[in-house]
């Protein structure tokens, strides 16, 4: 599901170095920062998963997690909010926005989201596809991150209006953006919230065929 702008945080740092009365940083330290950033993050989400493999989610503390990645556990709040956060949040917000914004101007929002679904997944590296079932099964099977993807759901929704009134020129807060993008979000929970339905079996190519076909109803006006 769904990441928040690593860009916008090495800016906030530069602009509180600023006020402490030194320079900000040039533009290559900056980028060796977010570099060192996305690498403990990954680190970090590397040895959860390795130690929720191991021992389980529940037995697995976020200090054991920040120690397989020598971090302090003060380190890993900054990445994640929550043990739960590790699972959810991934990159498939990035890849699926900047699909988005490459599709042509004259296809409508929920047309372009299909056609940035379709885009997006052709991105994924078998390795990728691997974590996102590993992601998955864990988000379908425990009970804190199904509760906690409710959260994440709603912070799509933001996402997605972000995107929409971005292409229609509009703003977020627009009542038709919110709807448009509600109604969007609505539609891919409606596909993948009923956890009794899932099981190890299930294919993401299936549950993205589902979306789309979900999608292409709402395009089409929902009819019954």
């Amino acid at each position: 599901m769904l990441d928040t702008s690593q860009a916008g945080a090495v800016a906030a740092a530069a602009a509180r170095h600023d006020l402490g009365g030194r320079p900000p940083l040039s533009p290559p330290q900056s980028g060796l920062r977010e570099r060192k950033k996305a690498r403990t993050r990954a680190s970090l989400r590397e040895h959860a998963l390795r130690l929720f493999r191991l021992q389980g989610y529940q037995a697995t503390t976020v200090e054991q997690i920040a120690a397989a990645a020598e971090v302090s556990p003060s380190t890993f709040f900054r990445y994640f909010p929550t043990k739960e956060d590790l699972v959810l949040q991934d990159d498939m917000d990035t890849r699926m926005i900047a699909a988005f914004e490459q599709q042509p101007p004259e296809l409508g929002p929920i047309a372009a989201v299909r056609a940035a679904t379709r885009q997006m997944l052709t991105s994924y590296s078998a390795a990728d596809m691997d974590l996102l079932r590993e992601t998955t099964r864990l988000t379908m099977t425990v009970p804190e991150i199904r509760a906690r993807a409710m959260d994440e759901f709603a912070r799509t929704i933001a996402v997605v209006a972000e995107a929409v009134a971005k292409r229609a020129g509009r703003s977020p807060d627009d009542l038709g953006v919110r709807a448009v993008a509600g109604a969007i979000i609505g539609v891919i929970m409606s596909v993948t919230i009923p956890w009794q339905g899932w099981s190890e079996g299930t294919s993401f190519e299936d549950t993205f065929g589902r979306i789309d076909e979900a999608l292409g109803l709402l395009e089409a006006g929902l009819p019954l």
